[in-house]
């Protein structure tokens, strides 16, 4: 029995390893596919998603916050920046009584082009989650958590080698 069970395990670690690696290459297809009709960078792509992640978290980037999270020097992320506010696809904002703290946020065309591109996938990805329960959906949620906390992990380790 243990020998089997560790059998599955292996075999369902594989699959998911695999299912996951599937995944990011989709969703990677589709990133690419909107960077090209609006003429981004893939450093764009990877910028405005942490732009909107930190937002959706009520903790907004700062430039230099943004830099780390992308890998990129001070000066390539004001390259950066600039070419994406250029665009309307960003937008400095000076929220806190300390002026010198700049935060970045969507500009609202930025926005509009991105829910005009993603919001047709919606419905499908809600379709998938609506077979799960509230309950393996947390499961799914801690799985997905720790994978990233792992692959963010050894991101850095890379860095700082």
């Amino acid at each position: 029995m243990k020998g089997s069970e560790s059998g599955e395990r292996g075999r369902l670690r594989r699959e998911l390893v695999d299912l996951l690696n599937a995944y990011s290459g989709e969703a990677q297809h589709i990133g690419h596919a909107f960077a090209s009709q609006h003429r981004l960078h893939n450093t764009d792509m990877h910028a405005l998603l942490a732009v909107m992640q930190a937002e959706r978290r009520g903790t907004p980037l700062t430039p230099g916050k943004l830099g780390e999270s992308i890998g990129l020097t001070s000066g390539a992320t004001t390259a950066l920046i600039d070419r994406l506010e250029r665009g309307g696809h960003l937008r400095r904002s000076r929220e806190s009584a300390d002026r010198r703290v700049v935060h970045l946020r969507y500009a609202d065309a930025g926005m509009a082009l991105a829910l005009a591109f993603f919001t047709p996938l919606a419905p499908r990805t809600d379709a998938v989650m609506n077979d799960f329960s509230v309950g393996e959906l947390e499961t799914i949620e801690k799985f997905l958590n720790g994978m990233i906390g792992s692959l963010v992990a050894y991101r850095d380790e890379l860095r700082n080698s």
